[in-house]
């Protein structure tokens, strides 16, 4: 049996809206950033990353609507290293640490080993459900290379595009 999957990106923080690159650091959710609940009210569970950002999302969007959320260090996005905090700019000029960690930070392989994990522990709990995950791009692109085969190289080059939810069927 399959695991039906959803995964949204954090809502708008102000970091994305000034053109920062949030990475690790905590980043808060930007008037517009509230968001989320009202299209994934049939979710069984939420998990969300540990940084603020992400729970702020999920808290907002399910506030009172009785779904558990689970925090889950692995869905923190790449760590950045001295770049968190950086103008995206500046960092996506630099995006070719596939393998090499950024200094003071992880690598992008890194990030598709801990979704791998995240993803095995999701299929023991949850076969047959749907299962809500809010991250952040670099935990996307984990997922696309692990699901749809499409190599690291090609997605930190892709532009960045929002949209409500990527779903997947993990059998």
């Amino acid at each position: 049996m399959a695991v039906r999957l959803v995964y949204e990106t954090h809502s708008i923080t102000v970091d994305n809206e000034t053109g920062i690159v949030t990475g690790w650091l905590p980043g808060g959710l930007s008037a517009r950033g509230r968001e989320l609940g009202e299209r994934r009210k049939a979710v069984d569970v939420v998990y969300a990353s540990d940084l603020r950002r992400a729970v702020q999302t999920a808290e907002i969007a399910f506030a009172g609507g009785g779904k558990e959320i689970r925090l889950d260090r692995r869905l923190g996005e790449c760590d950045y290293g001295i770049y968190n905090g950086r103008p995206v700019s500046e960092v996506a000029a630099l995006r070719r640490h596939i393998d090499t960690p950024w200094p003071g930070g992880q690598s992008y392989r890194q990030v598709v080993a801990e979704m791998a994990g995240f993803l095995r522990e999701v299929m023991d709990e949850w076969q047959g459900d749907l299962v809500l995950v809010v991250s952040r791009s670099a935990n996307r692109w984990a997922l696309q290379n692990l699901l749809d085969g499409t190599p690291l190289e090609e997605l930190v080059d892709a532009p960045f595009e929002w949209r409500p939810g990527w779903e997947y069927s993990i059998a």
